[in-house]
């Protein structure tokens, strides 16, 4: 059947991608041929254009869109040259293009196709022709997009602004394969939005586009031949003999001081440290007055503020990829629920890694936890446990050193079930971490500080006493006591509340809102036990008055 081309309408197959929960978004650019921005004045010399002779475009469009394709048992077939890389993007091989040494701008295109099918058909989108255009700090992306609904011919449509791209800090680096633009921000356009009937909004977030382009030899513009005035016969002038200059020695080259010496920006990390709370909640549960246990560091790792330091770090970073893998040592271990000598809750986090391919990542580590109905250890090695979000432009090195502030950290499913025994659910968020990797064995990394949300373990409890949760920190465990109660028994109050606050916060107590469930069941038993020890207290004291 032919296929129906119309300017920037979709077939309905595209409604009913959005409808089925698609969450799409792509960047919008300039249609074939489009002129870069910043023409000259006239009169002015023309700048020199570069013709590109290879480079690449590294986007996922949108990566939840991605997803769900995946989880509706779709199908994606990539076509003309587009590959898939390791993080789940494509990478669109270079048609043509060119550069403009005058303003900066790069026009280009780009081979390849991406075809997503999922829902029997339902929903049937093709991808294809994607261009960009980029002049000083903005840009652009266009694509055309085919949609087809069972029984129905598809449409087509061509050179759909789909997002604008925010240039603003983002350098190009030179390397072998010529100038990139590392993970360059994007939003959905008004246009972009109105293709998929209004499911998306204008600004909307799209996946950061990396852009490679290589230019080959100057194009010269056209110069016409000089017009020679009349020559008149020359008239020479008296020639005296010739002044020779003094002769000045050319100064000698001077080395470089230490601190004007340029720090490398790519290469092996040779120290570093990883600065994580994993969650100020569960630390409050183990060392309150529910579980009234420890937490130990150990191998390297030592308690820092609210959270813990885990140092000596090693692995590789890759400015040209803007990638960084990094393994630090130390381990930090979580026990509570005592009984006879023995631990029921028992959690060790160790070896922890970060793997970070431009803004997003992952956080590893061997796990050790228990299980409480068979009292068994399981042990996970290299578990992701968090997936984590990384500003972009965040792995450039200043004075040898790397340093990631404050990333947010969400729970995966593995980490869920293998690390907390589903306390708590995939998607919440765990504390942020602070990252600082050396490249230079001459460089300071920063000093360490508190990370991963306010206040300490211990605190005063609300209703009935001070059911101080905290306790010291001694030989580099950080241990926990905790009252259950702390009101008194005769004097109108039994028992006050149970534990006070877990934690030093009073919000907690009352609601229970940010406390693991599966460990409050598990010591539920317990608090009854005591309620009903209060009672009978007060009974036997009545009596003995009578």
């Amino acid at each position: 059947m032919a296929a129906t081309r119309r300017p920037i309408a979709l077939a309905a197959a595209v409604a009913t991608a959005a409808a089925l929960g698609a969450t799409f978004a792509l960047p919008a650019f300039a249609a074939d041929g489009a002129p870069a921005e910043g023409k000259p004045a006239a009169g002015a010399p023309a700048a020199p254009v570069f013709q590109l002779e290879s480079g690449a475009l590294d986007w996922g469009f949108k990566k939840s869109f991605r997803t769900m394709i995946e989880g509706a048992k779709g199908t994606t077939t990539l076509a003309d040259g587009v590959t898939q890389n390791a993080d789940g993007t494509y990478k669109f091989p270079l048609d043509k293009g060119e550069y403009n040494l005058g303003n900066h701008g790069v026009t280009s295109s780009f081979k390849g196709s991406v075809h997503y099918v999922a829902r029997g058909g339902l929903l049937d989108i093709k991808l294809s022709d994607v261009k960009v255009v980029t002049v000083g700090k903005s840009g652009h992306i266009t694509v055309d997009i085919t949609s087809k609904s069972p029984g129905k011919d598809p449409v087509v449509a061509d050179d759909v602004e789909f997002s604008t791209l925010d240039l603003d800090g983002i350098t190009a680096s030179d390397g072998p394969e010529g100038m990139t633009y590392a993970d360059i921000p994007g939003v959905l356009t008004e246009k972009g939005a109105a293709a998929f009937a209004g499911y998306y909004k204008e600004g909307d977030p799209v996946d950061p586009a990396t852009l490679t382009v290589k230019p080959a030899a100057p194009v010269k513009p056209p110069v016409d031949p000089p017009v020679k005035p009349p020559v008149d016969p020359p008239v020479k002038p008296p020639v005296d003999p010739p002044v020779k200059p003094p002769v000045v020695d050319p100064p000698a080259p001077v080395d470089p001081t230490p601190t004007e010496t340029a720090k490398p920006t790519s290469g092996p990390v040779v120290d570093g440290t990883l600065d994580w709370g994993v969650k100020k909640s569960w630390r409050s549960y183990v060392v309150g007055p529910i579980a009234h246990g420890k937490i130990e560091t150990s191998d390297g790792a030592t308690a820092n503020g609210d959270g813990y330091r885990f140092g000596k770090a090693t692995g590789n970073l890759d400015a040209e990829k803007n990638t960084l893998t990094a393994e630090f040592q130390g381990k930090v271990r979580f026990l509570g629920h005592e009984s006879k000598g023995d631990f029921q809750l028992d959690l060790s986090l160790s070896n922890l890694k970060v793997d970070i391919q431009g803004t997003t990542g992952k956080l590893v580590a061997d796990v050790s936890s228990k299980n409480r109905n068979t009292g068994e250890l399981n042990e996970v090695s290299g578990l992701p446990i968090a997936d984590l979000k990384v500003p972009a432009g965040a792995l450039t090195a200043k004075d040898g050193i790397v340093h990631l502030a404050n990333v947010q950290a969400i729970l995966t499913e593995e980490g869920s079930e293998e690390a907390f025994s589903r306390s708590y659910s995939k998607g919440d968020e765990l504390d942020a971490l602070t990252v600082a990797v050396s490249l230079d064995k001459d460089a300071t990394l920063p000093p360490g500080g508190s990370n991963g949300g306010s206040g300490s373990n211990g605190g005063s409890g609300s209703t009935g006493g001070s059911g101080s949760t905290g306790g010291s920190t001694a030989g580099g465990s950080t241990t926990g006591g905790g009252t259950v109660g702390g009101g008194t028994v005769g004097g109108g109050t039994a028992g006050g509340s149970t534990g006070g606050s877990v934690g030093g916060s009073g919000a907690l107590a009352a609601t229970g809102a940010d406390v693991p469930t599966g460990a409050l069941l598990a010591a539920s038993g317990v608090v009854v036990v005591a309620g009903a020890g209060f009672v009978i207290a007060a009974r036997r004291r009545r009596n003995e008055t009578a």
